[in-house]
Formats: structure tokens, C-alpha cells, sequence
């Protein structure tokens, strides 16, 4: 990973804008090719990888897991990494306990790779930077920011607050989701929050998870309960915003005794192994996730409910198929920046993004009320796909990250 002096002006074929985990997976993605890479993060890479920064951790599917392999980064971060082998999916209510018909997966009924790996995002963030060390044609520029971004003709040219300046053929916004570039294009978003808060934190229990995660479905939102490496689990605990702000400001005993409630005894004693975060949950997507000679990807282009966890999995596949159609285009000889390459990104993205969206929607929506008749509905719903194999095994292959025709990343292939 190269380095630049002060008042240099800096040449590659694509500057991505933000070195966060979609930022920097794209960055190693093509770099790894021999595409030239600059890529421009406000934070140090101290501050990424401080424990306090972000205490959320990712459900990474098997399809993002090869992502990380093929851009050379899982072996930095895979002792990090828990399997999970088993899903279950159940209704209730704090009332009257657990409905007793719930959804199991069981990766052995599609093979014998785990349906994904549970990893801390600081883990993620070090593995990436460990791998972007060895790489000459990448530049990270961190901390930098950028004061003055111009798109005109067949170029982009980036000026940073300490007079570097950059020049690339292609601008990629990763700067999440309120991405300044984004703004500056004029593309705008469509935002529905949710007046739900994720409440995160990590428990370390006396009993073994065996790499099950589990979704519980509550009245308020979801509580997931995600294996973790050294018997611990992270905690991603959806509330009525209102409700999340009282229970963060209960002292430590009061909030585990919040946790245990609807954390259960399966695990058996339980105990707080790390600070607490809270996170506003909204509904964005971008009206278009292209402008002249920039490429939205990640959170810049689309928020989803955590439900299901497929957020960052979401913001991998959009990584995926932009170093793919960027790469299949440098290789004919063709501007890597012109328009027709980047429609053609669009073009692969949004069906994916849109379903996705509207299923993780669905469900909050479905499940986050203690209705009857659709509490009825659901149970029936659970119970019928529990017992039909075929529509079991297919979303279990899309929870793995693997079905219909993936980014060649995505299916283990090089890129």
C-alpha cells in the first residue's frame, strides 16, 4: 500500500471515497487485479480500529465470505470468525413466552458450510488494512477529507483539505449513508425511518451457543441473539426508540436483566462482555446509484432494517458486480468511468436491493405488533415453510448469500 507526500497529485484509475469495509473490500478487489486505487477516509485507522469506535458485529454469508477470500483478506480475519450452523426463527411475546412453532435451518440440509461466520466489524476493519498493506497499487490516504470534488469530462479530479489532489477515472461513494458525494450529485434518497433504535452490546454465557443464531421475534422489533467467538454472544436488540433511550440509561444490572428476559435460559447465566451502542433504524434507498462518472455502493446507496442481518452482505454484492463490470470493461480496452459501464452496474443492483428492501420491511412490519390474527398467520407461515424442504432449502441458499446468478466473487471464482 503506497503512501503520498503533501501538495502531490495522485493518479489512479478509481478513487473511492470512504475506507470502511465496503470502501476498502472494493479497494482490494481491484487493486488485486492491478487496477490502481486511491482510496480517501476522514478517520485514522487508529480510531477504526479502536474497540469503542463500533460495537455492531456482521453476519458475513458464505457468498461474502469468498468475497473476502478472493480479495485475500479472510485469512487475516477467519480466527476471528464463528460459524453459524444453525437458524432458528421464532414468534413471541414477553408475556406469554415462545410460540412452539418456530423455523429451523440446519446448514446440513444444503451441504457442509456453515451458512456464514459472525464477525465484530473492528475484526473486519483490521483484516482489510492488514491486507491493503502489501498492495502497491492501492493508496490510502486516512485521515483526508476531500473539499472540492469535480466530475467533468473524462476524468475526476479530487482536491483534499491538506492540498493533495487526486485524479482518477472513476469516483466510488462508500462514505455511508449520508454520503456527502451522493449529495453533491443531486442524487436524492428516499427515507422512511422506523422509530426503532438497535440496541447492540456482546454477553458472555456459561453454557455453549453451538454456532446457533437466533431471530425472536418481539411485539417491539427483533432481538437476535448471534454465536461469537469465546462463548459470547452479540446482542442486536430492536425497540420502539422511546423505549431503547430508558433502557440505555439503566445501570448494567438492570439492563442484563432486560436482556435475560428475552435472552432465555439456553445459554445458561449470562454476562455483560463489553460496552453498549444504539443505533437509529431507517428505511433509505437512492433514486439512482449512478451520476457522470460516479458509482454509489453500501449504506451511500441503500439502508435496510438489520432484521435478518444481510446489510453489509447487501453492500458486498454491490462491491462485487461494480469491481466486476469495472474490471470486464478495463480488460476489453473500455473507459472504466463511462456511462454505459456504470448502467450496467445499476442495472445488476437494483432488482437485488429493492427485494431485499422490501422483504426485510415485510418482516419488521409483520412481526413487530402483537395482533392476533397475525400472530396466528405467522406461527402458520413458520410452521409451512419448516415443513416444505424445497422452499426451506431456497432460502436458506439466499441466507447464504449464494442463489440465482451471483457476481463472480460472490460464487468463489476469480475475478
Amino acid at each position: 500500500m503506497a503512501t503520498k507526500q503533501k501538495n502531490e497529485m495522485i493518479e489512479a484509475e478509481v478513487l473511492v471515497l470512504g475506507g470502511g469495509m465496503a470502501g476498502m473490500t472494493l479497494a482490494l478487489a481491484l487493486s488485486g487485479v492491478g487496477v490502481s486505487v486511491a482510496v480517501v477516509e476522514q478517520m485514522a485507522s487508529e480510531i477504526l480500529l479502536d474497540a469503542g469506535y463500533d460495537g455492531r458485529t456482521s453476519a458475513v454469508a458464505l457468498g461474502s465470505a469468498r468475497v473476502f477470500q478472493g480479495i485475500g483478506a479472510w485469512e487475516q480475519m477467519v480466527d476471528a470468525a464463528e460459524p453459524i450452523l444453525d437458524i432458528r426463527v421464532v414468534d413471541g411475546n414477553l408475556t406469554d413466552g415462545i410460540s412452539p412453532f418456530f423455523l429451523h435451518y440446519d446448514h446440513r440440509e444444503v451441504g457442509d458450510a456453515p451458512f456464514g461466520y459472525i464477525l465484530e466489524n473492528r475484526a473486519i476493519r483490521k483484516a482489510l488494512l492488514a491486507a491493503a498493506k502489501g498492495r502497491d497499487s492501492l493508496t490510502l490516504l486516512a485521515p483526508a477529507s476531500v473539499v472540492e470534488l469535480a466530475r467533468e469530462g473524462v476524468n475526476v479530479r479530487a482536491t483534499l483539505a491538506d492540498g493533495r489532489r487526486v485524479k482518477a477515472r472513476l469516483a466510488v461513494a462508500a462514505e455511508g449513508r449520508d454520503s456527502p458525494s451522493r449529495k453533491e450529485a443531486g442524487i436524492s434518497v428516499r427515507r422512511v425511518p422506523y422509530n426503532q433504535t438497535a440496541i447492540v452490546c456482546t454477553v458472555a454465557h456459561e453454557k455453549p451457543h453451538d454456532g446457533v443464531a437466533v431471530e425472536l421475534f418481539l411485539p417491539s422489533g427483533p432481538f437476535a441473539m448471534l454465536p461469537m467467538t469465546e462463548n459470547r454472544s452479540n446482542i442486536v436488540w430492536t425497540e420502539r426508540t422511546e423505549l431503547a433511550a430508558r433502557y440505555m440509561e439503566l445501570d448494567d444490572s438492570a439492563f442484563l436483566a432486560e436482556v435475560n428476559r428475552r435472552f432465555g435460559d439456553w445459554c445458561g447465566s449470562l454476562r455483560l462482555a463489553g460496552p453498549r451502542w444504539s443505533y437509529p433504524l431507517v428505511l433509505q434507498n437512492a433514486l439512482r446509484y449512478t451520476d457522470h462518472r460516479l458509482a454509489l455502493i453500501a449504506d451511500a446507496a441503500h439502508v435496510i432494517h438489520p432484521i435478518a442481518g444481510q446489510g453489509l452482505n447487501l453492500g458486498l454484492r454491490d462491491v462485487a458486480t461494480l469491481a466486476e463490470v469495472v474490471v470486464d470493461a478495463r480488460r476489453l480496452g473500455l473507459d472504466i468511468g463511462a456511462a454505459s459501464v456504470l448502467e450496467r452496474y445499476e442495472e445488476r443492483r437494483h432488482g437485488d436491493v429493492l427485494t431485499l428492501a422490501a422483504v426485510t420491511d415485510g418482516l419488521n412490519r409483520l412481526f413487530s405488533n402483537d395482533v392476533l390474527p397475525l400472530r396466528i398467520l405467522r406461527d402458520a407461515g413458520l410452521a409451512a415453510v419448516d415443513n416444505l424442504p424445497p422452499l426451506k432449502k431456497l432460502f436458506m441458499r439466499h441466507a447464504m448469500g449464494i442463489a440465482g446468478d451471483p457476481p463472480r466473487l460472490i460464487a468463489g471464482d476469480a475475478l
